[in-house]
């Protein structure tokens, strides 16, 4: 029953937004889409019609529509925007009950939109000779101008390089990102950035200073040595200054060049600083080398990588061999700043800082780095203060302890502060219940999407790999695009996905960009689950976003790898383009041996033809929101011949399937892969195998994301809350219990005695298995779309185990959804928040209502389960049951 309606009869526009700019006003389209979300609790309220004005330097223009629609509105005004041109937009919606809004402004600027727009050259020093193993010495290019006046209005900094690059002007930074411009499949498309500088220039001389390290265009990437120079052997920087409509200032011959204090530089090793070295305005110049112009697309970087938040240590350790280390207290990524310099050091003395994120044996733990150094190094010169406030500036680290060599006896945490980065999405989504040990998993799951989205969506972001594994992304991006706005970020990588696939014969590599393919020069073996986010992600996206033209623009790629890609036997199921085509399968299965990860106890092409029928079915999706009907029609027809082929190979007529194990079970019965008859057999097999597994995981990348929901979606909730309030090892609160801070790679990365796992992989820093938190925000939380865009949820919180009361929150573009309950005895009481413009349909047990607008308090029966706590299986005589319930 509804127990009471908080009535609030207001109703306003909260922000405007263009394409998915949340954090910026600049588009790099002439065309951008318009979205406004709103603010207040007004009952029931929906848009019918909306005015917007388009005022520019050339007049205005104004238009009355009668429509709903209030997100990724196409735009409605004659004339495009044009390169630089800054316009402003106002709207005003109005309610079907006779309700409307406020006015409210957004302004909307367009960035460098055509080639011809740049008039600056990629210059250069000369080639520099590259040791083994050592990271190359960053480049300073600078220039000196004079401006009579100081132009008014916006002036505005256009930038990219060969390289990562960093700019000041008179000293001072030019824009907050970081890492600039950023890692894309260079050979492509190549961001630049765009930032005001006006309040930096004066009248009279100004001086811009350009450093470039080698970053991810040159610098060595991959495993197992990787490889140097895979974009290219000549970092370079190209930047021009516009303001009043003119150029005020480029990169081209004019320009000279000089080395710094900065004397290495590496994505995984670090840094080296000598301070010994003089200031680069003092230091030799050269003049500069024009490059050819770039030929990758220039695009606008729509997904910046900044400083986010800031970390103090907690604890001065000093370990057994009397080696200082500072913990953070938080497994992390970024960098560390030096806030106050050592006391009595002579010119020369070294200081290094050593990055790891764990103790192992009570020291840092290095081996699981491999041979990635992770190390910043600074060196004393005669300045006493010359590292006060000093960071990085071309590396990053992942990180919770940090060793420090070479510092004075003054040591202190207060020397030091983590600077936290990764790319600058806006947060959405949010979980919190009464049981400590799953806030702080979920807690958990955060820190690690956010330290692997620095740019790219990376596996780990500490040792000598940090690359964009595609499968850790098919497996977590439904989770992702929950707790954060991933549209920018996401849909350019896909874009990236899309041209390296397209130069590899339709099969998307397992690692974008493909460092992979230039390391070892060969076409990439086509992967299920992997090539698969070609279609998933795509769709995930979509449905968080509601934005159709990230299905549109990636059409290619996804029809491609289902039409070309895939290698197909006589049953049009996964075959092999060559005999040593291989199948990752259920990678990580907790039962593989530590060596051999994708070793596990289900069929790996088992896995594979399971998801070759759901991402079938999946395209039928993709094509009925594009309007290609029959084409939806062909995939679904696809699919249907496909399930029964996998029934025929895969599944005896009972219902039992060939690889009797979590996963294959799990994979049939949620991609629908069976009859009714042998669905029962099916899951009561599952139900069977969890309960003798004592609850404990035994899943890898195929099983984990979709177990808890297949359990709680055919009827057996209890042991879906038992799996994942499990404590013994392998389970998700295993790893918080032994003091994770972040999700681990491997469920036991770390062994109960406090030992590494032995394994060559082993990372403290992955998000896939986090996927979990899927479970968490729509079945706990009760909250999952039910149209694109969330323009219509479902609320349908699901208690059980020993949780009493939870809370989750998302922000969609139509504004704040929220559910929140809590048990009293015999009943539940929901609170629930639907934002303007929207529906939800509320299912609590028996109980269903659709429902519009507004807050709402709803007091509903709840029958405690009487299953719980469910009984393990156990068949052992001589060793003891350990079922430790979280």
């Amino acid at each position: 029953m509804v127990l009471e309606n908080v009535q609030k009869d207001s109703i306003g526009i909260d922000t405007i937004t263009f394409e998915h700019s949340w954090n910026s006003s600049i588009v790099h389209t002439p065309t951008p889409r318009i979205s406004w979300s709103f603010q207040g609790l007004a009952q029931n309220w929906t848009q019918i019609s909306y005015d917007i004005v388009l005022q520019r330097s050339t007049g205005s223009e104004s238009y009355h529509v009668r429509s709903s629609k209030s997100n990724l509105v196409s735009w409605p005004f004659t004339a495009p925007l044009k390169s630089r041109e800054i316009v402003e937009v106002r709207i005003k919606a109005y309610g079907a009950d006779g309700m409307d809004t406020d006015w409210h402004t957004g302004i909307v600027e367009a960035s460098l939109l055509n080639r011809s727009d740049w008039v600056a050259d990629m210059i250069s020093g000369p080639g520099q000779k590259v040791n083994p193993g050592v990271p190359r010495r960053p480049t300073y290019f600078q220039r000196k101008f004079d401006l009579d006046e100081i132009p008014e209005g916006p002036v505005r900094l256009y930038a990219t390089s060969y390289g990562t690059y960093d700019i000041h002007i008179n000293g001072k930074p030019a824009g907050d990102q970081v890492l600039k411009p950023g890692w894309t499949s260079y050979d492509h498309r190549l961001y630049f950035q765009v930032c005001d500088v006006q309040p930096l220039l004066r009248r009279g001389e100004n001086t811009i200073t350009g450093c470039v390290g080698e970053g991810w265009y040159s610098g060595r990437l991959g495993f197992l040595g990787g490889k140097t120079e895979i974009y290219g052997d000549r970092i370079g920087l190209m930047a021009q200054i516009i303001g009043n409509n003119r150029i005020i200032l480029k990169t081209d011959n004019t320009w000279t060049w000089g080395l710094g204090s900065t004397v290495e530089s590496g994505i995984y090793d670090g840094e080296v600083y000598d301070a010994r070295e003089a200031d680069v305005d003092k230091r030799e110049k050269q003049p500069v080398e024009v490059l050819p112009f770039p030929r990758a697309a220039l695009l606008t970087d729509m997904a910046p990588i900044r400083r986010v938040q800031e970390v103090k240590g907690c604890d001065l350790i000093t370990t057994a061999s009397g080696k200082k280390v500072i913990d953070f207290g938080q497994n992390l990524v970024g960098w560390v700043r030096i806030d106050a310099s050592p006391a009595g050091k002579k010119p020369g003395d070294a200081i290094t800082l050593t990055h790891a994120e764990v103790l192992e044996n009570g020291e840092i733990a290095i081996r699981p780095l491999r041979v990635a150094k992770c190390q910043d190094k600074l060196i004393c010169g005669t300045d006493e203060k010359s590292f006060d406030g000093w960071e990085p500036t071309f590396t990053y680290h992942g990180f919770r302890y940090v060793q420090v060599d070479g510092w004075s006896e003054d040591i202190s945490c207060s020397n030091f502060t983590a600077v936290v980065i990764h790319t600058d999405m806006l947060r959405t989504g949010w979980f919190h219940c009464s049981h400590p040990l799953l806030n702080k998993l979920h807690e958990n799951v955060v820190w690690s999407m956010r330290g692997n989205f620095v740019g790219i969506p990376t596996d780990c972001p500490q040792r000598d790999e940090r690359l964009g594994w595609t499968g850790d992304l098919q497996v977590f991006c439904r989770t992702a695009s929950f707790l954060y706005d991933t549209t920018s970020m996401l849909s350019g990588w896909l874009q990236d996905v899309d041209c390296e696939q397209a130069n590899n014969g339709d099969v998307p590599p397992m690692v974008v960009p493909d460092v992979i393919g230039k390391i070892y020069e060969g076409p990439p073996d086509p992967v299920a689950i992997w090539g698969d986010v070609t279609v998933t992600a795509p769709l995930d996206l979509y449905e968080s976003s509601g934005d159709v033209e990230v299905l549109s623009q990636q059409y290619r790629s996804m029809y491609s790898w289902l039409e070309k890609g895939i290698p197909r036997d006589e049953d049009s199921l996964w075959g092999r383009s060559c005999a040593e085509n291989h199948q990752l399968g259920d990678w990580l299965d907790p039962y593989a041996p530590p060596e051999f990860p994708g070793d596990g106890r289900t069929d790996p092409y088992l896995v594979a033809d399971a998801y070759l029928v759901h991402v079938t079915r999946k395209m039928g999706q993709v094509c009925l929101a594009l309007g290609k009907f029959e084409k939806a029609a062909e995939f679904e027809q696809d699919a249907q011949k496909l399930r029964q082929k996998y029934r025929e190979r895969y599944v005896a007529k009972s219902g039992r399937t060939v690889s009797d194990s979590q996963t294959a079970l799990a994979l049939a019965l949620h991609f629908d892969l069976l009859s009714s008859d042998q669905r029962k057999v099916a899951f009561a097999r599952l139900v069977e195998l969890v309960r003798a597994n004592v609850f404990k995981v035994g899943t890898g990348f195929a099983g984990t994301p979709i177990i808890l929901h297949v359990l709680a979606e055919n009827g057996r909730l209890d042991l879906a809350y038992r799996m994942l309030q499990e404590k013994q090892c392998p389970s998700w609160l295993y790893c918080v219990s032994m003091g994770a801070s972040t999700t681990w790679e491997r469920w036991d990365s770390m062994r109960p005695d406090g030992s590494i796992n032995p394994g060559e992989m082993t990372s403290f820093n992955h998000y896939a298995l986090g996927a979990v938190a899927s479970f968490m925000h729509e079945v706990i939380g009760g909250l999952s779309p039910l149209a694109p865009g969330w323009k219509h949820f479902r609320i349908a919180p699901r208690p059980g185990g020993t949780v009493t009361a939870a809370e989750s929150r998302h922000l969609s573009p139509y504004g704040l959804i929220r559910c929140s309950w809590r048990l009293e005895e015999d009943k539940m009481l929901l609170d629930v928040s639907v934002p303007p413009n929207t529906t939800a349909v509320v299912e609590v047990g028996t109980f269903s209502s659709l429902i519009g607008s507004g807050d709402r308090r709803f007091e509903l029966n709840h029958t405690k389960d009487p299953r719980w706590p469910p009984k393990p299986i156990w068949r052992s005589i001589t060793i003891p049951l350990v079922d430790e319930i979280a």
